[in-house]
């Protein structure tokens, strides 16, 4: 195991006991891919142990784990937002007529050259000219005040309270056939790319499904499945409509755009 993966492990098991013998709610910061793989796979050794994650809306990349005791964990899987240390923050340009045409690298720049650390950050979600921000509610206040240019374009944050005005990611639904619903055809249907160029990315340990990571290739999914790729974006797998008369299956996938 690296260091690096040891040390979040002690952390994680620290949370729990944190948890379990104060009987309080401890959050984490936002976790990336891998992080949220090792916290899908960490056992509390503490009993009465639930954990919960979140990062804003239903589909987010980067969220936050929620460590429970019995006391305050709760019988549905639903979770609410006002639970969990996440602000939502909308960045407009100050002056439509004179704003670039900014990408998720030209914001998340923006936030790191203030010092914030990533682990305070969740996802970024553009639209048109303007972008949702989900970061640590301790950081919303700071970003109110500091942020005020994305690259040359002078920009304006509000902040966004009403879950209903949340965004949702843009997807684009893609078809197409395959020999059969296992991982690697369906990356390389997402991606527009050949099976043999997703093996190293399956193997080197960059695609996770549901947040866990999977190394097989021949991995099946099932309708619903989030399956997200280092370097290259997320898709969920739809469905299969049916099979064709050579025997291979037509689906459907949504990407993330």
């Amino acid at each position: 195991m690296k260091e690096q993966d040891a040390i979040f492990k002690k952390r994680l098991e620290d949370f729990s006991r944190t948890a379990y013998y104060r009987d309080i709610a401890i959050y984490t910061d936002f976790l990336d891919l891998n992080e949220l793989h090792m916290v899908h796979s960490f056992q509390p050794k503490e009993g009465g142990i639930t954990i919960r994650f979140f990062g804003g809306y239903d589909e987010a990349e980067r969220q936050i784990a929620a460590f429970l005791p019995d006391a305050l964990s709760y019988e549905e899987e639903q979770v609410i937002f006002s639970d969990f240390p996440i602000a939502c923050l909308k960045i407009s340009p100050a002056s439509k007529k004179f704003c670039e045409k900014l990408s998720h690298r030209d914001y998340l720049g923006a936030l790191i050259h203030l010092g914030i650390e990533r682990c305070k950050l969740g996802d970024i979600v553009l639209k048109d000219q303007e972008a949702h921000l989900f970061c640590h509610r301790q950081m919303a206040d700071f970003l109110l005040h500091n942020l005020d240019k994305i690259r040359h374009t002078a920009v304006k944050i509000t902040e966004v309270t009403d879950v209903h005005d949340f965004p949702r990611p843009q997807r684009k639904e893609i078809q197409g056939t395959v020999a059969s619903v296992r991982l690697d055809a369906m990356i390389a249907l997402a991606f527009s790319s050949s099976r043999s160029s997703m093996l190293g990315l399956i193997e080197g340990g960059k695609v996770f499904v549901n947040g866990k990571m999977v190394v097989s290739n021949g991995h099946p999914l099932k309708e619903g499945d989030i399956i997200s790729v280092r370097g290259y974006g997320k898709f969920q797998y739809e469905g299969m409509k049916y099979t064709t008369k050579k025997g291979r299956c037509s689906v459907t996938v949504s990407r993330y755009i």
